[in-house]
């Protein structure tokens, strides 16, 4: 495994890491590539809180699922079961299913074409799954336009995250790459006030939200031709002249690039050595701290309970008495505050590192996720046939925004961050395929089964979410390092000297200074 060659200085506790030779200059190109990349984000976000304003959208229900608004009108109805339906779930959870299987084939797409031409074909089927999508007569087309979105949701959230952790400077590499998880809530924001206009609108009010994402998508289709692959990329593919091109255009004309492109090469004939394929090469115990990591941080990511504030909250927000307008303005709220935490996190997060985020949020989560377990039993009931009081009602909503701003300043932009950068280049596409495939599994299963949950569980759905939180902030205490500041074909040294996983990672292959003690928080 390749460790690289510049000098690495880690400060005592795993607490940060500085590093030296590397160009830190932020271009032009680098922005804008970096903007690029992150839009692919927007369109996800754009797709994902959609759903949330149209499952309890007037003109939707009555075209498609005219039982469900029967019962949003029925007062005997159990609250927590109102939206209890497998076909409903399905058209919600398509997108997820169909990312699985398109994580697993962009891994290896990505490896042969580029990190940009895998976002180009993510960009396509956008573009084309939005147009069925808005053109939609039954719900057969619903979701085959969804399993297009699902598609290009496996090419992009597999080939951008990585695109911007490798073009990013070694210094400000985690503000970038939480530009991802930013532009994705904008994409959130931007579908719940096109579902807010939209819900005003009788009979085509649907069409409206579904139509507006074929705007984003052709603009990431057009502008993604015109920025750089990454250098690590184009190395990989055997294209040194290139790679040293692209390394100085986003490093600056004047930047001394030959530093980082010798690591990258190292790396690169790190990856040539091994005939086996990545995926098989990924399981061997050299590489178990990254295979836990690609298993363990999608895993946790999904169980913080943000199925609820991503997907469902308009829904929640019904539940608990709103009106369906106020429902979405609810929705909106919230997404201003996930922006303004996630802003907070991309300023934060090269600077305290990523251990110190994840401590604070999940210390956020378990008030927030505790408090709406109480609220919901003690005022709506456990068979849901109470009237939540109002100003326990607006209590649930400001729960939902501290919710927000706990998961914005960790877990969410961490999640992009952290399997973005820890894998080596030889096993960098296998490790990120597996880690989103995993997350999309996830987010299926859990799409498909959260209003079942909700309307069996009741309240204990969200002390369910509490109790994971405990686990995961342990696990992150005791075997996530720093790895803030460090370059990132380096990061062989971080693990190589953290108390437990040094003992299955190997040396690294070029002579390393460090200073590093990190152990558990």
């Amino acid at each position: 495994m390749a460790g690289g060659g510049a000098t690495v200085a880690a400060a005592d506790g795993g607490s940060g890491a500085m590093v030296s030779g590397y160009s830190s200059e932020i271009t032009f190109t680098v922005v804008m590539s970096c903007l690029m990349a992150a839009s692919g984000g927007l369109i996800f976000g754009y797709d994902i809180s959609i759903t949330g304003g149209l499952t309890q959208m007037q003109s939707f229900l009555e075209a498609f699922f005219p039982e469900i608004w029967a019962k949003m009108n029925n007062a005997e109805q159990d609250a927590y079961c109102i939206f209890d339906s497998q076909v409903l779930t399905t058209f919600v959870s398509s997108l997820y299913l169909a990312g699985v299987f398109a994580c697993l084939i962009a891994g290896h797409v990505t490896r042969r074409v580029g990190r940009r031409n895998s976002m180009l074909i993510g960009a396509s089927l956008f573009f084309v799954g939005a147009i069925l999508n808005c053109a939609a007569v039954n719900i057969a087309m619903l979701v085959i336009g969804r399993i297009l979105l699902g598609f290009a949701v496996g090419f992009t959230n597999q080939s951008a995250p990585v695109y911007l952790a490798e073009i990013a400077p070694a210094r400000w590499r985690g503000a970038f790459t939480s530009i991802f998880h930013f532009f994705l809530n904008v994409g959130m924001f931007v579908a719940d006030l096109v579902n807010y206009r939209a819900n005003t609108i009788p009979v085509w009010g649907w069409r409206l939200s579904l139509g507006v994402a074929v705007v984003p998508a052709a603009v990431i289709l057009v502008g993604a031709a015109f920025i750089p692959d990454t250098p690590n990329s184009l190395v990989l593919r055997g294209k040194l002249d290139e790679a040293r091109a692209s390394l100085r255009r986003i490093r600056g004309a004047s930047a001394d690039v030959d530093l980082e492109l010798k690591d990258i090469v190292r790396a690169a004939e790190e990856d040539r050595q091994h005939h086996t394929g990545a995926f098989r090469r990924i399981v061997r115990r050299e590489y178990r701290p990254h295979l836990v990591m690609a298993i363990a941080i999608p895993v946790f990511f999904e169980l913080t309970g943000m199925i609820v504030v991503t997907l469902f909250t308009p829904l929640l927000f019904y539940t608990v008495g709103f009106s369906s307008q106020k429902a979405i303005l609810g929705s909106i709220i919230t997404d201003v505050v996930s922006l303004a935490s996630i802003a907070a996190a991309a300023l934060t997060v090269d600077r305290y590192g990523r251990r110190t985020l994840f401590m604070v949020g999940g210390g956020v989560l378990l008030v927030c996720l505790t408090g709406m377990a109480w609220t919901y039993g003690a005022r709506l009931g456990s068979d849901g046939g109470k009237t939540m009081p109002r100003g326990y009602a607006v209590a649930v909503v400001a729960l939902v925004c501290l919710y927000d701003a706990g998961f914005g300043i960790s877990w969410g932009p961490l999640k992009w961050i952290i399997p973005s950068e820890i894998f080596p280049l030889e096993v960098r596409s296998a490790g990120q395929s597996m880690s989103e495939a995993i997350s999309l599994a996830l987010t299926f299963v859990q799409t498909q089964s959260f209003l079942q949950m909700l309307c069996s569980f009741k309240f204990g759905a969200f002390a369910y979410n509490a109790a994971w939180v405990v686990v995961m902030t342990a696990f992150v205490a005791f075997f996530l390092p720093e790895t803030k500041g460090v370059p990132i074909e380096s990061l062989g040294a971080v693990w190589a000297q953290h108390w437990y996983w040094k003992r299955f990672v190997k040396p690294a292959t070029a002579p390393q200074t460090t200073k590093q003690a990190d152990g558990p928080a």
